[in-house]
């Protein structure tokens, strides 16, 4: 039958080789094999009908049906053990559910800080303004009081007036009004001073992070990105602000009303009081499990955040770059590329809710059927009345929400607590060392500069050598250059000079003093630096040119250093002269420098710093830049046009 077979049917033989099929490439031909082998067989039923069904084909001495019969069921295998594993995937505790930072490119993840150290930090924060948190407090005590007793006297007056007892029913209902309107008062109380005490943890939080960063050495800045430590300053501490005003404030009010509900409801039946005991513990030990979830990825939403924060803000503060090269789809990738990021663990956050939320709802109602029973049966009883078992439903009911809403803002606690962590690890930093000590103040700075043996390579590229063994003498009254090519180490001298980095070796001495010996604040109110691309504040020009002088200073005095920096004319040109608004974009590169200079000159500085102050001037411009009185004039150069390199004046 199987040769009859073959012969009606030619292509059944067509994949069939002649040799042996090794074990590897066995799996895909079988099943190829599969398929067009119950296809001829179907064919074949439908044409014979007096055959019986096949039970086992041979070709060539090999038997298709028991190697079809064979891959079938390793195609179901196969396909079981996907489904199974897919679903242990998904379940909660799967590897769908585990949070990592891989491929958060430049984050610093913070250590770890638990709840109560996250708090006694907000505590030492506060501290000063304890008594709005003490009076805070009392105001949530007696309204969580009140309220946890209304149940009581509400259910009680419901049954009295049944009863007609209307002395009984009056007085309930005047207690009522009585708790309803010390609940609204306090409540409103508690909600406004806990307002306040978190105005005030965010502001002196936000005030201690600018202040600790402020005083930061500058390598501490090459190696954080300006918008993480921005978002630090705003997102993070944004999501700190929910602890006091929120948080706290509903975790200690629910805590109260639970501890109540429960007390209350073991005073009336202590069985059914255990039952929803039972059911409360269940839901704290999954409430546990969710916070440190949601704690764990709230960090790295705000690390993710972060890195998205300073993508955005690279590409908005060199929009003209991204402009004219056209790289407005490239950047949009690169913000693109943390979204998804942000979106994957924010749905994580939301299947996590998900499954927090069906577990309450499940024992909640759970709970109620089973107090309906037991009660129901208690009432046959006689053990309990139906006042009773009524006031018993509506404090589990209570007892169970309380545990609910626990569960959420410790939840949100732990997120804020999570956000807290990167922020508390800056604040902790110590301030660099030259804010600290107290160094010498020479009687007059004469101007002898002196580098000996000076090595140096930048903390953020320790292999690269940028000076080495590098002597240097400057005397009063010389005229000194400093020419190289492209970083060979001109603006590191400077950066040195003013002490932005400390030499790696060797010293560097200031009238024959060490510089790390004299008192740095002191030192650079004697200096005027003019960088290599000025930057300027967002403020009118008058400040701009005021800026970091220690000294009072007239419009007489700004308009003067304007003038020698040949901006006087072009600021007048201006719509509102001095008093014009201008930032780092709405002026040119040269405008820029002219005004820069000028406020390096208004300091009337002993040490006059410029850094190739005048590249971006005009010929007409750099002939009229004067500098009148400086006892040094430092300027480093890259080209020609800048012909005067180091230069020191009476």
């Amino acid at each position: 039958m199987s040769s009859t077979l073959c012969n009606l049917h030619p292509p059944f033989t067509f994949p069939i080789q002649q040799t042996r099929i090794s074990l590897k490439s066995h799996y895909r031909i079988d099943l190829f094999r599969h398929k067009n082998s119950q296809l001829q067989f179907f064919n074949s039923n439908r044409r014979f009908h007096h055959h019986s069904s096949i039970k086992s084909v041979s070709v060539n001495g090999y038997p298709v049906k028991k190697e079809e019969e064979g891959s079938l069921k390793r195609y179901e295998e196969g396909w079981l053990k996907k489904w199974v594993e897919f679903v242990r995937y998904i379940l909660p505790g799967g590897e769908w559910w585990r949070l990592s930072n891989e491929g958060v490119d430049g984050v610093i993840v913070a250590k770890p800080v638990t709840v109560l150290v996250a708090l006694k930090r907000m505590w030492e924060l506060i501290a000063q303004d304890r008594w709005v948190i003490f009076t805070a407090f009392a105001a949530l005590i007696l309204a969580a009081l009140s309220e946890i007793s209304i149940p009581h006297y509400l259910t009680a007056s419901i049954f009295a007036a049944q009863s007609s007892k209307i002395a009984v029913f009056h007085q309930n209902v005047r207690l009522l009004v009585l708790l309803c309107i010390t609940a609204g008062i306090c409540s409103g109380v508690r909600g406004a001073l806990f307002g306040i005490a978190n105005m005030i943890l965010v502001k002196r939080m936000r005030e201690q992070l600018y202040s600790t960063l402020l005083l930061q050495d500058i390598s501490f800045f090459d190696s954080e990105t300006v918008g993480g430590l921005t978002s630090r300053l705003g997102s993070d501490c944004q999501q700190v602000s929910r602890v006091m005003g929120n948080d706290l404030n509903l975790i200690f009010r629910n805590v109260l009303q639970g501890t109540g509900a429960l007390v209350y409801l073991l005073i009336l039946s202590r069985p059914l009081g255990l039952c929803i005991l039972a059911t409360c513990v269940t839901l704290s030990t999954i409430m546990v499990i969710y916070g440190r979830y949601q704690k764990q990825s709230a960090k790295l939403i705000q690390e993710i955040t972060a890195s998205a924060n300073e993508v955005a803000q690279e590409a908005f503060s060199l929009m003209r770059t991204v402009r004219v090269y056209g790289t407005e789809q490239q950047e949009l990738g690169r913000y693109r590329k943390w979204l998804e990021k942000l979106a994957g663990i924010s749905l994580r956050q939301s299947a996590a809710h998900g499954v927090w939320s069906f577990s309450f709802h499940t024992l909640y109602h759970s709970a109620q059927v089973i107090a309906v029973l037991m009660g129901g049966m208690s009432i046959l009883a006689g053990h309990i009345t139906a006042e009773q078992l009524t006031k018993f439903i509506l404090y589990s009911e209570w007892l169970i929400y309380s545990t609910w809403w626990i569960g959420d803002n410790l939840s949100s606690l732990m997120q804020s607590v999570g956000a807290s962590e990167k922020v508390f690890q800056l604040m902790d930093l110590s301030p660099s060392d030259q804010f600290t000590a107290k160094g010498s103040k020479l009687q007059r700075l004469m101007g002898r500069i002196e580098f000996r043996d000076v090595s140096f390579h930048y903390p953020s590229r320790p292999e690269v050598p940028v000076l080495q063994h590098f002597d240097f003498v400057v005397c009063p009254g010389e005229v000194v250059a400093i020419a190289g090519l492209s970083g060979s180490g001109k603006s590191t001298v400077v950066n040195l000079l003013l002490r932005l980095y400390e030499p790696t070796n060797g010293e560097i001495l200031i009238d024959g003093y060490l510089l790390k010996e004299l008192d740095i604040k002191w030192f650079r109110e004697r200096i005027g630096y003019v960088g290599q691309e000025p930057r300027l504040f967002r403020m009118d020009i008058g400040s701009n040119i005021r800026y970091g002088c220690s000294r009072d200073v007239s419009q007489r005095d700004v308009e003067w250093a304007a003038k020698q920096a040949f901006a006087h004319d072009f600021i007048l040109s201006l719509p509102n002269g001095y008093q014009t608004l201008v930032d780092d974009d709405l002026l040119s590169g040269g405008q820029k420098q002219r005004i820069a200079i000028a406020r390096a000159l208004l300091r009337d500085p002993s040490l006059l710093i410029l850094d190739e102050a005048t590249s971006a001037l005009d010929a007409e411009s750099e002939h009229y830049v004067k500098v009148e009185k400086p006892n040094i004039l430092v300027k480093t150069v890259h080209n020609l046009y800048s012909n005067l390199l180091l230069l020191h004046c009476k």
